[in-house]
């Protein structure tokens, strides 16, 4: 494999002399770490044959720890299985200061410590505008109606088993909040990528498409042309969605992630999935469809999720997250503690479709190469890309670039900025930059 590496790394990566030297490392690395298996062998061998214990000298892994040699914990002695213990530094986080109360704030989800593309439920970032409910699912119901009577033929109320008798799909997704890496428009404003792109994470949802349960209610599906989607929590969040995107048959009434019910924080029992558009859209707790043919201008998406432009207006219902992508490691608060070979790890999304390329700058952008894609790359979901990186002590920039299907191409700091200003919050898809320093030190950087 690494052979295979050493062959096609471009020269930006990796010099004659560092492969060369790559090379001999590893070859040592292998021998050395054959005769220690070969000495191990030989050190197991007299163990079986009489030794109770490792003699002066010998390997420590030798000396058998508790756990192997006694019974450990019955099954199923935690009815829900939870991480590890030596894992519990692996959690959201709430950024200090960010709103004046915690039940309308942000948990950030932990992308520096995770792998491949789906985010565990328990780490699943949470954006909350008046707290989180765990409602009882029995005495939830959905409601469908018309702004008139010829919009929709037949209003009706569903409960929950009457939804999930229903013929269902499940499918993977990514969410991210419009607000995602909005502290970064003026400048490098927090110093991890939990902060910076914390609002982001990607599950398998399961639930009924939303437009067969407009075609069970006779909705006019020509004349319609927008939706509005009502929230159960304090807050009255609606939204408006056009009905281009469901009669797609991509938007969902879940009640399922990763396997099993939405958690409380999420939404549960019931709420909508919108791919590829902002996560406000994805209204939570969902008790209610209303389909229109206009759009209704709620509180949310007049004066709340708006892009202020250069001129000083505002831009309405920009609600697709565009191409984005984003160095997960080695990634600011990051340590790497010694020279030699690296995996850059990351992760790539857009909201029109499959990611297509990902293309990684060890040098602040004025060199690339394109990384590898691991599988499964869906559309509107997230994908994890590597690329190998030897380092030599020297300081680097580390950046991403994605492209997607259709051609769009994530943009730097100067050119976003050339249309969209600095004063914003939302749709902050600018490539990302993260400065290795002599000392190891991965920081926040904007070049």
């Amino acid at each position: 494999m690494l052979n295979r590496f050493l062959q096609r790394a471009p020269e930006n990566f990796l010099s004659r002399q560092q492969i060369q030297e790559v090379r001999a490392g590893r070859r040592g690395f292998l021998a050395g770490a054959f005769a220690a298996a070969a000495g191990t062998v030989a050190a197991g061998r007299a163990v079986a044959q009489g030794a109770a214990t490792p003699a002066e000298g010998e390997p420590e892994i030798l000396n058998l720890p508790p756990h192997s040699k006694g019974l450990g914990q019955p099954v199923a002695a935690r009815g829900y299985g939870l991480p590890s213990e030596f894992e519990k530094n692996l959690q959201r986080r709430e950024s200090p200061g960010l709103t004046r109360v915690s039940q309308a704030s942000v948990s950030f989800c932990p992308l520096q410590g995770l792998f491949g593309i789906i985010t565990p439920s328990g780490l699943h970032f949470e954006r909350h505008h008046q707290g989180w409910w765990d409602i009882d699912p029995s005495k939830h119901r959905l409601m469908l109606n018309g702004c008139d009577e010829a919009m929709l033929k037949r209003p009706m109320v569903f409960n929950m088993d009457e939804l999930m008798r229903l013929p269902s799909v499940s499918r993977m997704h990514f969410i991210e909040c419009g607000a995602n890496t909005g502290m970064e428009w003026g400048n490098a404003a927090v110093p991890t990528v939990q902060y910076t792109h914390g609002m982001l994470s990607c599950s398998e949802f399961t639930g009924v498409p939303l437009r067969t349960l407009l075609e069970l209610c006779g909705a006019d599906l020509k004349r319609a042309k927008f939706i509005l989607a009502e929230g159960a929590d304090g807050s009255g969040m609606t939204r408006t969605i056009p009905m281009s995107l469901v009669m797609s048959g991509e938007v969902l009434v879940a009640y399922g992630q990763n396997g099993e019910m939405l958690r409380p924080e999420n939404g549960y029992p019931l709420r909508l999935i919108v791919p590829g558009v902002q996560g406000v859209s994805w209204v939570k707790y969902l008790r209610r469809i209303e389909v229109g043919d206009m759009p209704y201008g709620a509180k949310d998406e007049t004066i709340h999720y708006v892009d202020l432009q250069p001129s000083g207006l505002h831009r309405q219902y920009t609600s697709i997250q565009e191409v984005k992508s984003v160095v997960t490691s080695p990634s600011g608060g990051q340590v790497l503690l010694q020279k030699g070979f690296h995996n850059i790890s990351g992760l790539a999304w857009s909201g029109r479709g499959k990611i297509r390329r990902v293309d990684v700058s060890v040098d602040g952008g004025r060199n690339w190469t394109q990384a590898r894609l691991e599988g499964p790359v869906l559309a509107k979901c997230l994908t994890r890309f590597n690329a190998d990186f030897v380092w030599d002590g020297k300081p680097a920039i580390f950046q991403s670039r994605a492209v997607d299907e259709t051609g769009q191409i994530q943009p730097s700091y100067n050119e976003l900025r050339k249309v969209r200003a600095s004063r914003s919050i939302y749709h902050n898809n600018a490539i990302q930059s993260w400065s290795l320093e002599e000392n190891g030190e991965v920081k926040n950087v904007q070049v």
